[in-house]
């Protein structure tokens, strides 16, 4: 759905969605507390914003505290997050190399520090799309085979609120964060995308094509809405 992203002058980031089933303004926190606006579509985008500014206390009295991005915990299928202080590190800075995701900061501030999280973030996030461009073609391709499938081609992105999208040319686009879920839901929405190379559209159809090739799909498709596409904040 077309979408437009803002960020007011406070620096709250608020995103204003156009849907054409929307007769009036709604406002919405995700669980990850994304602020989201939908509006008619032949509203001006204007008209969300306004109306998140006009609201913006509220929204703030009920956005949960993130949490914090900690040492130790896990990034995906292949790496750790690891905080170093360092004598000589004048700002927080992230690297990825092997195992490991190092955010190094300055002795005088915590892992918890706003600028410190904000470089652990982007560099958690350079680890999950290596480790999703390396994994997820090749998952993709394997089920595709085993199932009779036939795709174009295969990106990966990082996505704000689903975990893959498939076009009328069987292009497939796959969310990074996947690479969060166990492998299981993985597949299940590896196959989903499979399904609208041939049916488009959620209708009957497609779910018993779903259910033919994955029989616990019910069950996989509750456990999956348990699930953001966020970074995750888990320890490991």
């Amino acid at each position: 759905m077309p979408n437009k992203d803002f960020t007011l002058d406070s620096g709250l980031a608020v995103t204003v969605y156009k849907r054409r089933s929307s007769r009036s303004l709604r406002l919405s926190i995700s669980p990850a507390g994304q602020v989201r606006v939908s509006i008619p579509l032949w509203a001006p985008y204007s008209t969300g914003l306004d109306f998140a500014k006009a609201r913006e206390q509220w929204i703030r009295s009920q956005r949960k505290t993130p949490a914090l991005l900690k040492p130790g915990q896990s990034v995906g299928k292949a790496h750790h997050l690891e905080f170093v202080a360092s004598p000589s590190a004048s700002k927080a800075s992230g690297r990825v190399k092997s195992s490991l995701v190092t955010v190094t900061h300055p002795e005088d501030v915590t892992f918890a520090a706003e600028a410190v999280q904000n470089e652990a973030e982007k560099a958690c996030i350079r680890a999950l799309r290596s480790q999703a461009e390396q994994l997820l073609p090749q998952r993709l391709a394997i089920l595709a085979q085993k199932s009779g499938f036939d795709y174009n081609q295969v990106s990966i992105k990082r996505l704000k609120s689903r975990w893959g999208s498939c076009d009328q040319h069987k292009n497939i686009v796959l969310n990074l964060f996947l690479m969060q879920l166990p492998w299981e839901l993985i597949d299940y929405v590896l196959v989903h995308e499979l399904v609208h190379t041939e049916v488009m559209r959620h209708g009957p159809d497609f779910w018993q094509a779903m259910e033919s090739h994955l029989p616990a799909v019910k069950g996989l498709r509750k456990s999956l809405r348990e699930h953001s596409p966020v970074l995750a904040t888990s320890q490991a």
